[in-house]
Protein backbone atom coordinates (compact mmCIF):
# COMPACT_ATOMS: atom_id res chain seq x y z
CA UNK A 1 0.00 0.00 0.00
CA UNK A 2 1.26 3.51 -0.71
CA UNK A 3 2.03 5.82 2.15
CA UNK A 4 0.52 9.31 2.16
CA UNK A 5 2.12 12.17 4.05
CA UNK A 6 -0.01 15.04 5.37
CA UNK A 7 -3.47 13.46 5.06
CA UNK A 8 -6.32 15.82 4.23
CA UNK A 9 -10.02 15.68 5.10
CA UNK A 10 -12.14 13.89 2.49
CA UNK A 11 -13.44 16.14 -0.30
CA UNK A 12 -17.17 16.80 -0.53
CA UNK A 13 -17.68 14.99 -3.85
CA UNK A 14 -18.31 11.28 -3.45
CA UNK A 15 -19.04 8.44 -5.85
CA UNK A 16 -21.57 5.69 -5.27
CA UNK A 17 -19.91 2.44 -6.17
CA UNK A 18 -17.60 0.22 -4.26
CA UNK A 19 -13.83 0.55 -4.53
CA UNK A 20 -11.96 -1.29 -7.23
CA UNK A 21 -9.98 -4.33 -6.28
CA UNK A 22 -6.20 -3.99 -6.57
CA UNK A 23 -4.85 -4.92 -9.96
CA UNK A 24 -2.44 -7.79 -10.42
CA UNK A 25 1.05 -6.71 -11.44
CA UNK A 26 2.04 -9.71 -13.48
CA UNK A 27 3.74 -9.16 -16.83
CA UNK A 28 2.12 -10.76 -19.85
CA UNK A 29 4.71 -11.39 -22.51
CA UNK A 30 3.51 -11.43 -26.08
CA UNK A 31 5.12 -12.97 -29.13
CA UNK A 32 5.91 -10.62 -31.97
CA UNK A 33 3.26 -9.94 -34.58
CA UNK A 34 3.58 -11.85 -37.78
CA UNK A 35 5.88 -9.87 -40.10
CA UNK A 36 4.01 -8.52 -43.05
CA UNK A 37 0.62 -8.66 -41.31
CA UNK A 38 -1.96 -6.70 -43.31
CA UNK A 39 -2.41 -3.07 -42.48
CA UNK A 40 -5.21 -0.71 -43.41
CA UNK A 41 -4.43 1.32 -46.51
CA UNK A 42 -3.35 4.88 -45.79
CA UNK A 43 -5.98 7.39 -46.88
CA UNK A 44 -5.01 10.40 -48.91
CA UNK A 45 -4.35 13.56 -46.95
CA UNK A 46 -6.48 16.64 -47.50
CA UNK A 47 -4.92 19.07 -49.99
CA UNK A 48 -1.92 20.73 -48.38
CA UNK A 49 1.30 22.30 -49.59
CA UNK A 50 3.66 19.34 -49.18
CA UNK A 51 6.59 20.61 -51.22
CA UNK A 52 8.25 22.05 -48.13
CA UNK A 53 8.59 20.84 -44.57
CA UNK A 54 5.94 21.80 -42.02
CA UNK A 55 7.22 24.94 -40.24
CA UNK A 56 8.56 24.58 -36.72
CA UNK A 57 6.11 25.73 -34.08
CA UNK A 58 3.13 24.29 -35.95
CA UNK A 59 0.69 22.54 -33.61
CA UNK A 60 -0.57 19.01 -34.21
CA UNK A 61 -3.87 18.07 -32.56
CA UNK A 62 -5.85 14.84 -32.34
CA UNK A 63 -9.38 15.52 -33.59
CA UNK A 64 -11.46 13.22 -31.38
CA UNK A 65 -14.59 14.37 -33.19
CA UNK A 66 -13.39 14.02 -36.78
CA UNK A 67 -11.09 10.96 -37.08
CA UNK A 68 -8.20 13.20 -38.20
CA UNK A 69 -5.18 15.05 -36.94
CA UNK A 70 -5.03 18.76 -37.76
CA UNK A 71 -2.01 20.93 -38.45
CA UNK A 72 -2.56 24.27 -36.77
CA UNK A 73 -0.77 27.55 -37.33
CA UNK A 74 -0.74 29.14 -33.84
CA UNK A 75 -1.70 32.50 -35.32
CA UNK A 76 -4.15 31.55 -38.07
CA UNK A 77 -5.71 28.23 -37.05
CA UNK A 78 -6.06 24.96 -38.96
CA UNK A 79 -4.09 24.75 -42.20
CA UNK A 80 -5.02 21.15 -43.09
CA UNK A 81 -5.78 17.69 -41.74
CA UNK A 82 -4.95 14.03 -42.31
CA UNK A 83 -7.34 11.09 -41.71
CA UNK A 84 -5.87 8.72 -39.11
CA UNK A 85 -8.60 6.43 -37.74
CA UNK A 86 -11.65 6.60 -35.51
CA UNK A 87 -11.68 8.89 -32.48
CA UNK A 88 -7.97 9.80 -32.07
CA UNK A 89 -7.09 10.53 -28.46
CA UNK A 90 -3.41 11.03 -27.57
CA UNK A 91 -0.45 11.67 -29.84
CA UNK A 92 3.32 12.04 -29.61
CA UNK A 93 5.91 13.21 -32.14
CA UNK A 94 9.44 11.81 -32.49
CA UNK A 95 12.66 13.53 -33.50
CA UNK A 96 12.29 12.01 -36.98
CA UNK A 97 9.07 13.93 -37.57
CA UNK A 98 6.77 10.94 -37.31
CA UNK A 99 3.66 11.32 -35.15
CA UNK A 100 2.15 8.33 -33.35
CA UNK A 101 -1.58 8.73 -32.83
CA UNK A 102 -3.70 6.51 -30.54
CA UNK A 103 -7.08 5.89 -32.21
CA UNK A 104 -9.96 3.51 -31.52
CA UNK A 105 -8.78 1.11 -34.22
CA UNK A 106 -5.00 1.22 -34.00
CA UNK A 107 -1.96 3.49 -33.80
CA UNK A 108 -1.65 5.73 -36.85
CA UNK A 109 1.78 6.81 -38.06
CA UNK A 110 1.82 10.26 -39.66
CA UNK A 111 4.76 11.85 -41.45
CA UNK A 112 4.42 15.45 -40.28
CA UNK A 113 6.78 16.69 -42.99
CA UNK A 114 4.78 15.36 -45.94
CA UNK A 115 1.50 15.38 -43.99
CA UNK A 116 0.49 11.86 -44.90
CA UNK A 117 -0.46 8.75 -42.95
CA UNK A 118 2.04 5.98 -43.62
CA UNK A 119 0.58 3.16 -41.49
CA UNK A 120 -2.21 2.10 -39.17
CA UNK A 121 -0.93 -0.48 -36.69
CA UNK A 122 -3.77 -2.66 -35.35
CA UNK A 123 -3.88 -3.49 -31.65
CA UNK A 124 -3.09 -7.04 -30.68
CA UNK A 125 -5.54 -6.88 -27.78
CA UNK A 126 -9.02 -8.24 -28.41
CA UNK A 127 -12.19 -7.26 -26.57
CA UNK A 128 -11.94 -3.52 -27.10
CA UNK A 129 -15.46 -3.54 -28.53
CA UNK A 130 -16.80 -1.88 -31.66
CA UNK A 131 -14.73 0.85 -33.25
CA UNK A 132 -16.60 3.90 -32.06
CA UNK A 133 -16.23 7.28 -30.40
CA UNK A 134 -17.13 8.72 -27.01
CA UNK A 135 -15.30 8.99 -23.70
CA UNK A 136 -15.58 5.29 -22.86
CA UNK A 137 -14.70 3.86 -26.26
CA UNK A 138 -12.18 1.04 -26.46
CA UNK A 139 -8.78 1.46 -28.05
CA UNK A 140 -5.77 3.69 -27.54
CA UNK A 141 -5.69 6.55 -25.06
CA UNK A 142 -2.36 7.77 -23.64
CA UNK A 143 0.76 7.32 -25.75
CA UNK A 144 4.48 8.06 -25.36
CA UNK A 145 7.84 7.40 -27.03
CA UNK A 146 11.05 6.04 -25.55
CA UNK A 147 13.84 8.66 -25.41
CA UNK A 148 15.66 6.97 -28.30
CA UNK A 149 12.48 6.73 -30.37
CA UNK A 150 12.82 2.96 -30.74
CA UNK A 151 9.51 2.13 -29.03
CA UNK A 152 6.06 3.69 -28.81
CA UNK A 153 3.98 2.83 -25.75
CA UNK A 154 0.19 3.06 -26.01
CA UNK A 155 -2.35 2.54 -23.25
CA UNK A 156 -5.32 0.58 -24.62
CA UNK A 157 -8.71 0.77 -22.95
CA UNK A 158 -10.62 -2.53 -22.79
CA UNK A 159 -14.16 -1.54 -21.72
CA UNK A 160 -15.39 -3.31 -18.59
CA UNK A 161 -12.02 -4.62 -17.46
CA UNK A 162 -8.36 -3.76 -16.99
CA UNK A 163 -6.41 -2.14 -19.80
CA UNK A 164 -3.09 -3.01 -21.40
CA UNK A 165 0.09 -1.31 -22.51
CA UNK A 166 0.96 -2.27 -26.07
CA UNK A 167 4.59 -1.82 -27.09
CA UNK A 168 5.37 -0.90 -30.70
CA UNK A 169 8.72 -1.33 -32.42
CA UNK A 170 8.87 1.94 -34.35
CA UNK A 171 11.29 0.63 -36.99
CA UNK A 172 9.10 -2.37 -37.86
CA UNK A 173 5.81 -0.57 -37.03
CA UNK A 174 4.37 -3.59 -35.24
CA UNK A 175 3.31 -4.55 -31.72
CA UNK A 176 5.99 -6.58 -29.94
CA UNK A 177 4.65 -6.94 -26.39
CA UNK A 178 1.52 -6.51 -24.30
CA UNK A 179 1.55 -5.65 -20.57
CA UNK A 180 -1.52 -5.57 -18.26
CA UNK A 181 -2.11 -2.21 -16.58
CA UNK A 182 -4.97 -0.35 -14.88
CA UNK A 183 -8.45 0.54 -16.08
CA UNK A 184 -8.84 3.25 -18.74
CA UNK A 185 -5.17 4.23 -19.21
CA UNK A 186 -5.60 7.97 -19.70
CA UNK A 187 -1.91 8.76 -19.79
CA UNK A 188 1.46 7.13 -20.50
CA UNK A 189 4.80 8.64 -19.47
CA UNK A 190 8.41 7.47 -19.67
CA UNK A 191 11.32 7.94 -17.26
CA UNK A 192 13.83 10.42 -18.63
CA UNK A 193 16.46 7.68 -18.94
CA UNK A 194 13.98 5.35 -20.61
CA UNK A 195 14.26 2.70 -17.90
CA UNK A 196 10.55 2.65 -16.95
CA UNK A 197 7.14 3.37 -18.41
CA UNK A 198 4.37 4.83 -16.23
CA UNK A 199 0.72 4.17 -17.08
CA UNK A 200 -1.99 6.14 -15.28
CA UNK A 201 -5.10 4.01 -14.69
CA UNK A 202 -7.99 6.45 -14.34
CA UNK A 203 -10.65 4.01 -13.16
CA UNK A 204 -8.35 1.96 -10.92
CA UNK A 205 -6.75 4.81 -8.94
CA UNK A 206 -3.22 3.80 -9.87
CA UNK A 207 -0.02 4.08 -11.82
CA UNK A 208 1.54 0.90 -13.24
CA UNK A 209 5.34 1.02 -13.35
CA UNK A 210 6.61 -1.10 -16.25
CA UNK A 211 10.38 -1.79 -16.23
CA UNK A 212 12.12 -1.71 -19.61
CA UNK A 213 14.46 -4.62 -20.31
CA UNK A 214 17.39 -4.69 -22.76
CA UNK A 215 15.03 -5.33 -25.66
CA UNK A 216 12.22 -3.10 -24.38
CA UNK A 217 9.19 -3.91 -22.22
CA UNK A 218 8.34 -7.57 -22.52
CA UNK A 219 11.97 -8.64 -22.23
CA UNK A 220 12.38 -7.93 -18.51
CA UNK A 221 13.03 -10.77 -16.10
CA UNK A 222 10.28 -12.07 -13.83
CA UNK A 223 11.85 -10.26 -10.89
CA UNK A 224 11.28 -6.98 -12.73
CA UNK A 225 7.56 -7.42 -13.28
CA UNK A 226 5.26 -4.38 -13.43
CA UNK A 227 4.31 -2.82 -10.12
CA UNK A 228 1.02 -1.17 -9.21
CA UNK A 229 1.10 2.00 -7.13
CA UNK A 230 -2.23 3.18 -5.76
CA UNK A 231 -2.61 6.95 -6.16
CA UNK A 232 -5.74 8.01 -4.30
CA UNK A 233 -5.24 11.02 -2.01
CA UNK A 234 -9.02 11.12 -1.41
CA UNK A 235 -9.33 7.35 -1.00
CA UNK A 236 -11.13 4.94 -3.32
CA UNK A 237 -14.53 4.83 -1.65
CA UNK A 238 -16.45 6.01 -4.72
CA UNK A 239 -14.98 3.36 -7.01
CA UNK A 240 -15.99 3.72 -10.65
CA UNK A 241 -18.50 6.42 -9.72
CA UNK A 242 -15.91 8.68 -8.11
CA UNK A 243 -14.71 11.94 -9.66
CA UNK A 244 -11.58 11.87 -7.50
CA UNK A 245 -9.41 9.73 -9.75
CA UNK A 246 -6.05 10.32 -11.47
CA UNK A 247 -6.10 11.58 -15.04
CA UNK A 248 -2.71 12.74 -16.33
CA UNK A 249 0.82 12.65 -14.90
CA UNK A 250 4.18 14.22 -15.68
CA UNK A 251 7.72 13.20 -14.79
CA UNK A 252 9.46 15.95 -12.81
CA UNK A 253 12.75 16.81 -14.54
CA UNK A 254 14.67 17.47 -11.33
CA UNK A 255 14.27 14.06 -9.70
CA UNK A 256 12.07 11.75 -11.77
CA UNK A 257 9.10 11.95 -9.38
CA UNK A 258 5.62 11.56 -10.85
CA UNK A 259 3.28 14.53 -10.38
CA UNK A 260 -0.48 13.88 -10.49
CA UNK A 261 -2.87 16.80 -9.81
CA UNK A 262 -6.28 16.29 -8.20
CA UNK A 263 -9.19 18.75 -8.12
CA UNK A 264 -7.05 21.88 -7.91
CA UNK A 265 -6.54 20.99 -4.25
CA UNK A 266 -3.90 18.27 -4.00
CA UNK A 267 -0.80 17.34 -5.94
CA UNK A 268 0.26 13.72 -5.48
CA UNK A 269 4.04 13.42 -5.69
CA UNK A 270 4.83 9.75 -6.30
CA UNK A 271 8.22 8.12 -5.95
CA UNK A 272 8.08 5.35 -8.59
CA UNK A 273 10.94 3.47 -6.91
CA UNK A 274 9.28 3.09 -3.50
CA UNK A 275 5.60 3.76 -4.21
CA UNK A 276 5.58 6.41 -1.49
CA UNK A 277 3.20 9.33 -2.15
CA UNK A 278 3.33 12.74 -0.55
CA UNK A 279 0.59 15.35 -0.99
CA UNK A 280 1.12 19.05 -1.60
CA UNK A 281 -1.52 21.76 -1.62
CA UNK A 282 -2.88 23.25 -4.86
CA UNK A 283 -5.06 26.33 -5.16
CA UNK A 284 -7.26 26.26 -8.32
CA UNK A 285 -10.19 24.37 -6.71
CA UNK A 286 -11.35 22.86 -10.02
CA UNK A 287 -11.57 19.39 -11.59
CA UNK A 288 -8.22 18.85 -13.32
CA UNK A 289 -7.24 16.88 -16.41
CA UNK A 290 -4.28 17.52 -18.75
CA UNK A 291 -0.79 18.30 -17.50
CA UNK A 292 2.59 19.25 -18.94
CA UNK A 293 5.98 20.18 -17.53
CA UNK A 294 8.64 22.54 -18.84
CA UNK A 295 12.37 21.89 -18.78
CA UNK A 296 12.75 24.42 -15.96
CA UNK A 297 10.29 22.45 -13.84
CA UNK A 298 7.08 24.45 -14.14
CA UNK A 299 3.96 22.30 -13.97
CA UNK A 300 0.97 23.27 -16.13
CA UNK A 301 -2.42 21.77 -15.27
CA UNK A 302 -5.75 22.16 -17.08
CA UNK A 303 -8.80 22.81 -14.91
CA UNK A 304 -12.13 21.80 -16.45
CA UNK A 305 -14.48 23.45 -13.96
CA UNK A 306 -16.44 22.34 -10.90
CA UNK A 307 -17.84 18.81 -11.06
CA UNK A 308 -20.92 19.91 -9.08
CA UNK A 309 -22.53 23.36 -9.46
CA UNK A 310 -21.37 25.71 -6.76
CA UNK A 311 -18.73 23.32 -5.44
CA UNK A 312 -15.52 24.61 -6.93
CA UNK A 313 -14.29 27.21 -9.39
CA UNK A 314 -14.41 27.41 -13.16
CA UNK A 315 -12.02 26.27 -15.91
CA UNK A 316 -8.44 27.45 -15.58
CA UNK A 317 -4.80 26.85 -16.34
CA UNK A 318 -2.55 26.46 -13.29
CA UNK A 319 1.14 27.31 -13.66
CA UNK A 320 3.02 25.91 -10.68
CA UNK A 321 6.66 26.84 -10.07
CA UNK A 322 9.18 24.37 -8.60
CA UNK A 323 8.93 26.19 -5.27
CA UNK A 324 5.20 25.41 -5.09
CA UNK A 325 3.90 28.90 -5.84
CA UNK A 326 1.04 29.02 -8.33
CA UNK A 327 -0.57 31.34 -10.83
CA UNK A 328 -4.09 30.40 -11.89
CA UNK A 329 -5.31 31.80 -15.20
CA UNK A 330 -9.08 31.59 -15.92
CA UNK A 331 -10.17 29.90 -19.16
CA UNK A 332 -13.40 30.32 -21.10
CA UNK A 333 -15.07 26.90 -21.06
CA UNK A 334 -13.78 23.35 -20.47
CA UNK A 335 -10.47 22.18 -21.95
CA UNK A 336 -8.57 18.89 -21.90
CA UNK A 337 -4.82 18.88 -22.58
CA UNK A 338 -1.91 21.31 -22.82
CA UNK A 339 1.41 21.71 -24.61
CA UNK A 340 4.08 24.40 -24.27
CA UNK A 341 6.00 26.30 -26.94
CA UNK A 342 9.69 25.54 -27.42
CA UNK A 343 10.71 28.77 -25.67
CA UNK A 344 8.49 27.99 -22.68
CA UNK A 345 6.54 31.24 -22.94
CA UNK A 346 3.24 30.11 -24.47
CA UNK A 347 0.77 27.37 -23.55
CA UNK A 348 -1.68 25.80 -25.98
CA UNK A 349 -4.77 24.31 -24.28
CA UNK A 350 -7.10 22.08 -26.28
CA UNK A 351 -10.85 22.65 -26.08
CA UNK A 352 -11.88 19.09 -26.88
CA UNK A 353 -12.58 17.85 -23.34
CA UNK A 354 -13.60 14.22 -22.78
CA UNK A 355 -16.99 15.17 -21.34
CA UNK A 356 -19.81 17.53 -22.33
CA UNK A 357 -18.96 21.16 -22.98
CA UNK A 358 -16.11 20.72 -25.46
CA UNK A 359 -15.50 23.21 -28.29
CA UNK A 360 -13.52 23.14 -31.52
CA UNK A 361 -10.41 25.12 -30.76
CA UNK A 362 -7.35 25.94 -28.70
CA UNK A 363 -6.79 28.63 -26.10
CA UNK A 364 -3.37 30.29 -26.48
CA UNK A 365 -2.06 31.55 -23.13
CA UNK A 366 0.87 33.93 -22.63
CA UNK A 367 2.57 32.45 -19.57
CA UNK A 368 4.19 35.74 -18.56
CA UNK A 369 1.07 37.91 -18.51
CA UNK A 370 -1.71 35.33 -18.40
CA UNK A 371 -3.46 36.96 -21.35
CA UNK A 372 -5.21 34.51 -23.66
CA UNK A 373 -6.98 34.26 -26.99
CA UNK A 374 -9.14 31.62 -28.61
CA UNK A 375 -8.07 29.97 -31.85
CA UNK A 376 -10.48 27.95 -33.98
CA UNK A 377 -8.77 24.62 -34.67
CA UNK A 378 -9.65 21.00 -35.29
CA UNK A 379 -12.74 19.11 -34.18
CA UNK A 380 -12.99 18.37 -30.48
CA UNK A 381 -9.16 18.41 -30.18
CA UNK A 382 -7.71 16.38 -27.31
CA UNK A 383 -4.01 15.45 -27.60
CA UNK A 384 -1.59 18.14 -28.76
CA UNK A 385 2.08 18.48 -29.64
CA UNK A 386 4.30 21.32 -30.84
CA UNK A 387 6.33 20.37 -33.93
CA UNK A 388 10.03 21.18 -33.88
Amino acid sequence: MPQYDRPHPRRRVRGTRTALAALAGALLLGACSTPGAPRAAAPAASPLPTASATPGGTLLVADFGADTVSFVNPERGTVGSVPVGRAPYGLVVGADGRAWVATAEGVAVVDTRTRTRSALIPYRTTGTGPVTGGEYRGGGMGIALSPDGAHAYVGVNVPGTTGVLEVIDTARTEVTAVVPVGRRPFDVDVARDGSEVYVTGHDSFDVTVVPVGPGGPGTSTASAAPRRIEVAPYGTEGGLGSWLKPHYAVVRPADGMLLLPFEGERLAVVDPATGRTTVEEMTADTHQHGAAVTEDGRLLVVGTGAVEPGKGKGPSLTVRSPDGSERVYPLDGPHEDVAVSRDGRTAYVTGGYTRDGYWNGITVVDLDSGSSRRLAAGSRPLGIAVLG
